[in-house]
This record gives C-alpha cells, sequence and structure tokens, in this order.
C-alpha cells in the first residue's frame, strides 16, 4: 500500500512539473514570410550578418525554415565567436554574441553542447504577451436626495414674527434668490447644474472603484429648496436665506476582469 501511494505522488509531481514547463515554454514561432539573408558575396559574412541581426531569427528562418544556411556551415562560421571565449561578431545591422547550449547542441547533432532542450529555447522564440481578459463595467448611480448639489445662499430676508411660522419669509427668502443662469442674466446667485454635479460625481466613482464618465444633472424644475437657520437673535422673530437644490446621474466605468466559462 505505501508504495502504491508514492508512486501516485510520484507521478502526480511529475505531471504537474511537466504541465508547468509545457506552460512556461509557450512562444510564438517566429514570421519567415518576410526574412531575409543578408546579401553578400562571402558565405560567412553573409550568415554571421545574419546572425548579427537576429540569432534566433535567422536559425529558425535560414537554417530550419528556407534552408538558406546549413546548420554545419552556420556552426563553422559563428563557433569562433562564442561570447564565452570573448570573440563576438560587429555587424553592419547588429553584433552576433555566439550560440547557447541549447542551439550549439542542435547545430552540432550533439557533439558540442547540449541536446534535449525544447524547440523554443534553441531558436529564442519571443514569449506570448499573457493577455489579461478585461472587460468595462458601466455603473449608473441614480438621482438621491441624499446626494444634492445646492447653489450659494441668497440674500437674507426681513424679520418675521415668528407667528407666521417662517412661511412669509421663506416665500421673500426664494424671491430675494435671484439667479444668474448658465447662459447670463440677472444678478445674484450664479448656478451651474453640470458644473456643481461633477465634483461629487467624480467622487461617487472613485468610492466605486471606478472613473467618472459622464454626469446629467436633474432638470431644474425649481422644486428644490433650503433655507437657512433663523438668523434673528431676537425671541419670537423669523430671518432666513434660501438656496436651490437639485439631484444628479452619474455612469462609472470599471475595468473588471471577465469569469471564464
Amino acid at each position: 500500500m505505501p508504495t502504491v501511494f508514492i508512486t501516485g505522488v510520484v507521478l502526480f509531481l511529475l505531471l504537474g512539473a511537466g504541465y508547468g514547463i509545457s506552460q512556461a515554454a509557450r512562444a510564438i514561432p517566429w514570421d519567415c514570410s518576410d526574412w531575409q539573408a543578408f546579401a553578400h558575396d562571402d558565405r560567412t559574412t553573409a550568415i554571421l550578418e545574419s546572425l548579427a541581426e537576429n540569432r534566433g531569427k535567422t536559425l529558425y528562418c535560414g537554417v530550419d525554415q528556407s534552408d538558406t544556411f546549413t546548420k554545419a556551415e552556420t556552426w563553422e562560421a559563428g563557433k569562433d565567436r562564442n561570447e564565452r571565449d570573448d570573440t563576438i561578431y560587429s555587424g553592419e545591422r547588429g553584433i552576433f554574441r555566439g550560440f547557447i547550449a541549447a542551439q550549439e547542441g542542435w547545430l552540432t547533432d550533439g557533439e558540442s553542447g547540449v541536446t534535449g532542450v525544447s524547440i523554443d529555447r534553441i531558436f529564442e522564440f519571443p514569449r506570448e504577451e499573457r493577455r489579461r481578459r478585461w472587460k468595462t463595467k458601466r455603473i449608473t448611480i441614480p438621482p438621491d436626495l441624499e446626494r444634492r448639489v445646492r447653489t450659494g445662499w441668497g440674500q437674507q430676508t426681513g424679520d418675521f414674527d415668528v407667528r407666521d411660522s417662517g412661511q412669509i419669509a421663506a416665500g421673500q427668502a426664494q424671491a430675494r434668490t435671484r439667479f444668474v443662469t448658465p447662459h447670463g442674466g440677472g444678478a445674484g446667485v450664479s448656478y451651474n447644474w453640470q458644473t456643481l454635479s461633477e465634483p461629487p460625481a467624480m467622487a461617487a466613482c472613485r468610492d466605486r472603484g471606478a472613473k467618472f464618465v459622464e454626469v446629467t444633472p436633474s432638470p431644474d424644475n425649481s422644486g428644490g429648496w433650503e433655507y437657512h437657520a433663523d438668523l434673528n437673535n431676537h425671541q419670537h422673530w423669523y430671518s432666513t436665506r434660501a438656496r436651490k437644490t437639485n439631484t444628479w446621474n452619474a455612469v462609472c466605468k470599471k475595468r473588471v476582469r471577465r469569469t471564464r466559462r
């Protein structure tokens, strides 16, 4: 029983390791459709110039794909210019710094270097970029009286007997709160619902981990009013100031991971 268990564990670990290696080795093969070797009358120079420009792509396209160069002559041209020997080739289109051990083993059919290395290491394929799967989520914040915006205060009213319950004072406060609209005209409290709504909308979007996209103030129907606390210090008398209030909608945009199905 212990032997069977240990064997199962070993197989599991090997399979897991193999999966990890295959995941790490994922690569994009070189596209050889527009690849051209360096043109030169001297064969060695042509090979070294091609290697200097792009060693991995030269091996893949020049040797393996189009048979522009043979493995043997490619090795012969570059074997004395390995970086380990501190001898490099400075070409017109780059620098050739020698072969890696895996490439040596492949070019010499195992006589030099190491063998049994994955093809992506031999040809130095560019790594595939890991793409994160994102989607854009739009968050709508509806109008709410708890998220009102307000104009500045209007002019203070006169003093009224408290027996009027402040109703006359409120009416006069509204009358004295003259507004300068976004289009101009009038004198008094200046307001623009769009300008007033944007800062709190941005803050609300940030609180939700999103970016502010747009805000739409509610229609200005003059139905929302607020009044200052009693400004008259004398008992039984009442005075106040008025300001208008409004609500807004906002749309926020947030990037979230797609759920895999």
